[in-house]
């Protein structure tokens, strides 16, 4: 949720963040709140519950997808190396 708040207000002031940048780290934010209500989701479901790779899966796909999207916007010159990675955690995260 601040990720969205901030996203939505703070950037707005930064120099250089341009509307799709902003538009990509609303999507960024959004799939860290996806991934809490598919971690529940599973986390609910007796099968998947106990599995050894659904939940981890899911949670360090989403946090590897979803923070390289929020670094690459807030510094992408700094963070280039992240761009290779975000669809691996993303690819993750489906296979979660």
């Amino acid at each position: 949720m601040f990720a969205g708040a901030f996203g939505s207000h703070g950037l707005k002031s930064r120099p250089g963040i341009t509307a799709d940048k902003i538009n990509s780290f609303m999507i960024g934010s959004h799939y860290m709140v996806y991934n809490g209500l598919g971690l529940l989701l599973v986390s609910l479901h007796p099968r998947f519950a106990v599995h050894r790779f659904a939940g981890p899966a899911i949670a360090i796909g989403g946090f590897i997808f979803s923070s390289t999207i929020l670094g690459l916007v807030l510094n992408r010159d700094r963070f280039k190396v992240l761009g290779p990675i975000t669809p691996m955690g993303g690819a993750l995260m489906m296979t979660g």
